[in-house]
């Protein structure tokens, strides 16, 4: 069953324990589904710990709704969550995204190999380690040589078979091609304005 992703941005208002301000403290933004409507559980696992077969060390798993999540987020997502519509929530400041590392690498594999027929097909994919196990080398042979050491994705016809490997890095799971990039601008955007721990991602999955 396949797992999807919900939710949205808030910023920190700065009116917030002024004499002058009377609204809620956090203020929902924009929802997630314009900026990212993937399923990559490797994405899923890097930030969230959901999914996290890749085997990255997740940056804010399992923290659940913030107590003080936004009025607008709190209705959309509280009773999915309340009645198994949706399964685990959780949330991550821009300053945490900020501050990773795009050469982190999983912890256990090297990297996501995908392979299709030329044809029309089904495609199949699978993580990898460094050294490849006999069943897929049986079907596809050696991989290319220096592709232990690709820091980008790479591309080869192997026989029949069309493949792509791209390494289990932060950068790849997280960078062009994958619809982050368009969710960080725009927390990066309001964090300009109102400051990195001041501008959220809160999400929940089912």
């Amino acid at each position: 069953m396949s797992t999807d992703i919900y939710g949205g941005i808030e910023y920190r208002h700065p009116g917030v324990g002024g004499d002058y301000y009377e609204g809620e403290p956090w203020i929902a933004t924009l929802d997630l589904w314009p900026l990212y409507d993937q399923v990559d559980y490797a994405a899923f696992g890097c930030l969230f710990g959901v999914r996290n077969n890749a085997g990255f060390r997740p940056l804010a798993a399992g923290r659940g709704l913030p107590e003080d999540v936004s009025s607008r987020l709190r209705e959309q997502l509280e009773p999915w969550l309340s009645n198994g519509g949706l399964v685990e929530a959780s949330w991550v400041t821009w300053a945490e995204l900020a501050g990773l590392d795009p050469t982190t690498r999983s912890e256990r594999f090297a990297g996501r190999l995908s392979w299709s027929t030329a044809s029309p097909g089904r495609t199949s994919q699978r993580y990898v380690p460094a050294d490849w196990p006999a069943e897929v080398t049986d079907q596809l042979g050696a991989p290319p040589h220096g592709l232990a050491q690709a820091e980008s994705p790479v591309e080869w016809t192997a026989g029949e078979y069309r493949c792509r490997y791209e390494p289990l890095t932060v950068g790849t799971v997280l960078g062009e091609g994958t619809g982050w990039p368009h969710v960080f601008a725009v927390m990066k955007a309001l964090a300009d304005r109102f400051g990195d721990e001041a501008v959220r991602l809160v999400v929940a999955f089912g």
